[in-house]
């Protein structure tokens, strides 16, 4: 995608562009990003994720959706591919687009080098602006290392972090629970784990 003879673009310039673009792109109030490539550990953790979501809603009002659905957050004039998103009850389509939802209750991120730091901060601080928006996992690609941010109450988010193999990962706002050897099952780990996870 040619994204250098503008500085900046309307949300329908970003939409037309991004129908016959070879690869993805976020949209930030004005500004286009493409994204960064994926690996294999980042495929296999969110398909390790969408396979057990998948089979655990198989009969419950949830919906699973994968990096190829949109995510379009009004109050921050972002379009975004969030790796994982779960939605109770039907998806809220924006603009009648079935690619672009707006009311996803849990999202998951595969944490990459290149976008870490968008994520943890700037990202989940557009997402918190949803008002469908209850839980945020974070999970590293490379070491066994979760983050999963859990809505309290108005504007209050408790951390809980998950760093053992034979932990259970559960969610307060849904009935579903995931072990972190599932997670990370058959995901090439770093050789020399990073203890010091800040």
């Amino acid at each position: 995608m040619q994204v250098t003879e503008k500085t900046s673009y309307t949300p329908e310039e970003y939409l037309a562009l991004e129908e016959t673009a070879e690869y993805k792109s976020e949209y930030i109030d004005g500004k286009i990003i493409p994204m960064a490539g994926g690996s294999t550990n980042h495929n296999q953790i969110s398909i390790n994720f969408t396979t057990e979501l998948n089979v655990a809603f198989k009969r419950q009002d949830y919906r699973v959706y994968m990096v190829d659905v949109r995510l379009w957050i009004p109050k921050r004039r972002i379009y975004t591919y969030p790796d994982v998103m779960i939605v109770m009850g039907e998806p809220e389509y924006f603009d009648n687009r079935t690619d672009t939802i707006t009311n996803p209750q849990v999202i998951i991120e595969v944490l990459s080098d290149s976008t870490q730091a968008y994520d943890r901060e700037g990202k989940f601080q557009a997402y918190r602006t949803i008002p469908t928006f209850k839980e945020y996992l974070l999970i590293n690609q490379t070491n066994i290392y979760v983050e999963q941010f859990s809505k309290t109450g108005n504007k209050r988010w408790t951390l809980r972090e998950y760093d053992e193999e034979d932990e259970m990962i559960s969610f307060d706002s849904l009935a579903f629970e995931i072990s972190m050897q599932d997670l990370y099952n058959k995901v090439q780990l770093s050789t020399h784990e990073n203890r010091d996870k800040g």
